[in-house]
């Protein structure tokens, strides 16, 4: 069997599946790609079906050996990248040989890329998924990050070749970006001025962000007199707001219930873009209807098949 060897990690890169569905009743994080259109691209370049176990690559590349030749595509942050020396191209398939390294080097816009191999990385799956959840420890590796020394076996390729549709990559955040949410389903808990304030503020994703959620800076969104909720579900892309009034937006490896009040919910067809983001950027948000939103996803899952339109 083909195997990529970690040679230098990066910062944070991590083995994601499209995540772990339909345990959180039991407390069981999801995890996944922070960005699932850059992952599920990446997958479809190579001819894997899209949840096939892939590396997520964060600010900070790695880089790896291969002991055997393999058929790679990287989506997603704009990375300069090497194949044995030669320079190969984002959102394009290349052949990485035998005893050639991959590196990445300076990262121009976005803050992750993915990974995709050929029969994608052929690790134990926990509860059904190749996932890593940093927050609780679970998934491949342990439930952790790559570290040197990692070996990362390639599964066998199945029958479907490489893609031959349009390769249409996720339009990265330059320094920034504006969400589409939708209000709810606890703006009623805050002040009347805090929901105005949120859709017309910008925000900046903190230092202290990661997998789990982004804290934003900015203006104080305060509570109303009875703000106090019992923890109930936290979607992805859920704005939580503490009692600091800071909000919290929670992302791939956020809990699965939590007790602060959701001003809003950001719209799936973004959720792409807010994992593009790196601390030091900014955010604002727009607010969207549910009809919106189902619009906005079916022209996102249009352009993941290769339509422009």
């Amino acid at each position: 069997m083909m195997s990529l060897i970690v040679v230098r990690p990066g910062m944070l890169t991590t083995v994601q599946d499209l995540g772990r569905w339909g345990h959180q009743a039991n407390g069981v994080p999801v995890a996944g790609p922070m960005d699932s259109y850059s992952h599920r691209l990446a997958n479809r370049q190579v001819g894997n079906d899209a949840d096939a176990a892939a590396l997520e690559i964060t600010l900070v590349g790695p880089e790896l050996d291969a002991d055997g030749d393999v058929l790679c595509a990287v989506c997603g942050a704009h990375f300069e990248i090497t194949a044995g020396g030669r320079p190969v191209a984002l959102n394009r398939t290349f052949e990485l040989h035998r005893g050639e390294r991959l590196k990445f080097g300076q990262r121009f816009t976005g803050a992750r890329a993915t990974l995709a191999v050929r029969g994608g990385f052929d690790l134990p799956a926990v509860l059904a998924s190749r996932s890593t959840s940093l927050i609780s420890s679970m998934g491949p590796l342990g439930g952790r990050a790559v570290t040197a020394g990692t070996i990362l076996s390639v599964g066998a390729a199945r029958a479907a070749p490489p893609s031959s549709a349009a390769c249409l990559p996720l339009r990265l955040p330059e320094g920034g970006v504006r969400l589409h949410a939708i209000p709810g389903p606890h703006q009623a808990l805050f002040e009347p001025e805090a929901l105005d304030m949120f859709f017309s503020a910008r925000f900046t994703v903190s230092p202290s962000s990661n997998r789990m959620g982004y804290r934003l800076e900015g203006p104080v969104l305060a509570h109303g007199p009875n703000a106090d909720i019992l923890s109930d579900a936290t979607p992805i892309g859920s704005v939580q707001v503490p009692k600091s009034g800071q909000p919290i937006l929670l992302m791939a490896d956020r809990q699965t219930t939590g007790g602060y009040p959701k001003i809003a919910t950001v719209i799936g067809a973004d959720l792409p873009l807010a994992g593009q983001l790196a601390p030091g950027d900014w955010v604002s948000f727009a607010p969207c209807t549910r009809k919106e939103a189902l619009e906005a996803l079916h022209r996102l899952e249009r352009r993941l098949a290769g339509h422009a339109a």
